[in-house]
């Protein structure tokens, strides 16, 4: 494919997730003037703005966007790679309880205990991701189905694990992890007061690069990608398409498993509580990914987003909307992104035919 043509397909893939973007937010519109007619512009402009109401409502963007931004990264780095790993909920909530054991256990660490518990959630959320690798490598399990399961076996077993070790009996919750375990501040309480963001937000944005040069500037991210695009071509190609498809659901399940880790050692009275409730930053992921092309710099600002609209969306109660108006818009923004990405398919076969079989 030329450049210019690659130029083209990325112009057409970003204004696709604008328009998704705007198509979705009408449809919020809409919902408000049919529930409130008299109130539905004003909660639609906070929408909107809200979160530029003050340098604190731009710090809980960041903290929102953090844990989706590497969920995102963990769907859409599969998807790369040819895998759907809708089993970042599980990943993420392992993840989460390695982080909190470590932070509650190991407080003799000092200062890099919240360093050694980041790298405890990571682990753990790839370690969760094994199985539906293997499984996919070596029986062609689809990895929807076991890594959908392994959400379920994840969730339950997290609660098995907190009840049995780290659990406060008068909250239902894990307890707190120690002092020397929350993620510092790095200054971003000075210009962001009152939020909640820390140096967590620079993990992730160094997690978005790393994964975009991984991926676009080495050669075993094009290895990965040419198992995900052909897995009996890169065979072929002596690629060792087993051990690719297994590397690919690991990494993307550190990835998960570190935003468990970064959400719950933020220092700000998160818990793990003991229900039966499956974590729901791993299906934001999805959105995220959906909504950023699956791209790694899409995903920072399609999480950044999601974040914003999140943090517009809980000054909804001041017009008498209920805040989850923003899963409704959100849904509608994914919902259309969808129909994009099948638009451009459409777009590029016919292509394909005009050129006589090759993308011109």
């Amino acid at each position: 494919m030329k450049l210019t043509d690659r130029i083209k397909n990325m112009n057409f893939s970003f204004l696709s997730s604008v328009i998704a973007i705007i198509i979705g937010l009408l449809f919020g519109l809409v919902i408000l003037l049919i529930s409130n007619p008299a109130q539905a512009m004003g909660g639609f402009s906070t929408i909107l703005t809200g979160a530029f109401r003050d340098m604190r409502s731009i710090g809980r963007v960041m903290y929102f966007a953090t844990p989706i931004i590497l969920t995102g990264l963990s769907v859409g780095f599969a998807f790369k790679t040819g895998l759907f790993n809708i089993g970042a909920s599980g990943q993420f909530i392992l993840g989460a309880f390695g982080a909190v054991i470590v932070g509650i256990k190991l407080p003799q660490l000092g200062s890099v205990h919240w360093v050694v518990a980041l790298l405890a959630a990571a682990i753990l959320g790839g370690l969760w991701a094994l199985l539906p690798g293997i499984l996919k490598a070596y029986a062609n399990v689809h990895e929807v189905i076991s890594s959908i399961m392994m959400n379920y076996i994840g969730m339950y077993l997290v609660n098995y694990l907190v009840l049995n070790t780290v659990y406060d009996r008068l909250r239902n919750q894990s307890m707190g992890v120690a002092k020397s375990a929350v993620i510092p501040k790095m200054g971003l309480d000075k210009i962001f007061p009152r939020s909640n963001v820390n140096a967590g937000f620079f993990i992730a944005i160094l997690a978005v690069i790393v994964i975009y040069i991984i991926l676009n500037r080495t050669s075993f991210g094009f290895e990965l990608k040419a198992v995900g695009y052909n897995r009996d071509a890169s065979k072929y190609a002596g690629i060792n398409e087993k051990r690719s498809i297994i590397l690919s659901m690991v990494i993307a399940g550190a990835l998960a498993g570190l935003g468990g880790g970064l959400l719950y050692l933020a220092g700000t009275g998160k818990y793990i509580e003991v229900v039966d409730i499956l974590a729901a930053e791993g299906f934001t992921g999805i959105s995220v990914a959906l909504l950023g092309l699956s791209n790694p710099i899409g995903i920072l600002f399609a999480g950044l987003f999601i974040g914003y609209i999140t943090v517009g969306g809980d000054y909804m109660q001041l017009y008498d909307f209920a805040p989850e108006i923003i899963d409704i818009i959100v849904a509608s923004i994914i919902y259309f992104s969808a129909f994009s990405l099948i638009v451009k398919n459409v777009i590029d076969r016919r292509r394909m035919k005009l050129g006589g079989g090759k993308v011109q």
